[in-house]
């Protein structure tokens, strides 16, 4: 059994979670496939969306503990040494989460059921979430006494603040996904049976959109909450300017000139 279905459909890449006796708990190899095809995604210009989701009732329950990158003779696997647990977050949890976060093509998670640990930074990491009735999203770090990885303290307090970002994270309670969106961790609620749907119609407006100037305005969204007004101005001007240079551009200025529907080719 595939542990990662793929499907490109009409521009969305269509990445699905497929463990769902374990929850979608995400292995090594799944790890890997995930990140790889959100590179693809990122350099395919066919691409021009991603919908992010999972069979079965668990989005991602987090990593899979059990699961280690294959030995190989080169390097074996061998007793946990000072520096192990830091490489392998690093390598790890943080470069899944950030191939979310620097895909160029708008991320969209479609969470079916719940999210917990690295699984809830995987979704919150996404450019938008839809979260199906009855989801839940959990950071179960403290449950077992350990510290949030995954990004999920640089994640959380930027969507939530720092005050409700320490609550989740101290107490490590489960938040349905009604709350959720009331926090703002979520865009939309929706019932089970029309979470693809929803999550389709959304991605197609995407991918119908100025593929370039939504990859240009990620990035802005994203690097001004770690800049100061004048480098978030300065490097608004830049990708202005360089998004004047796209073809979609120059074809939403034409049609609003024209008043008519622009027809935007992704480039």
């Amino acid at each position: 059994m595939d542990e990662v279905l793929h499907r490109l459909e009409g521009g969305v890449s269509w990445i699905t979670l497929n463990r769902p006796e374990a929850m979608n708990a995400v292995t090594w190899e799944q790890r890997e496939h995930v990140i790889a095809l959100l590179s693809e995604a990122s350099a395919d210009p066919a691409v021009r969306a991603v919908v992010l989701t999972a069979t079965g009732p668990g989005f991602c329950a987090g990593a899979d503990l059990r699961s280690q990158p294959p030995a190989t003779p080169t390097a074996p696997q061998a007793p946990r040494i000072a520096g192990d647990v830091s490489r392998m977050i690093r390598l790890g949890a943080q470069r899944l989460i950030t191939a979310v976060l620097d895909c160029e093509k708008p991320v969209i998670a479609a969470v079916n059921g719940t999210a917990a640990g690295i699984g809830a930074h995987l979704a919150l990491a996404c450019d938008l979430v839809i979260a199906a009735e009855g989801a839940r999203f959990i950071e179960v770090f403290v449950r077992r006494g350990l510290v949030p990885d995954g990004g999920g303290a640089y994640l959380l307090p930027r969507l939530l603040g720092p005050q409700k970002a320490k609550e989740l994270l101290f107490f490590g309670d489960a938040v349905p996904a009604e709350e959720a969106a009331r926090l703002g961790l979520v865009n939309k609620v929706v019932p089970a049976d029309g979470l693809e749907s929803a999550a389709r119609a959304w991605a197609e407006r995407l991918a119908a959109g100025p593929t370039r100037a939504l990859a240009l305005t990620k990035q802005l969204v994203n690097a001004s909450l770690d800049s100061d007004r004048a480098t978030a101005l300065a490097a608004e001007a830049t990708a202005q300017e360089l998004n004047m240079t796209t073809a979609d551009a120059n074809e939403g200025v034409a049609s609003f000139r024209e008043r008519r529907t622009p027809k935007y080719l992704g480039h």
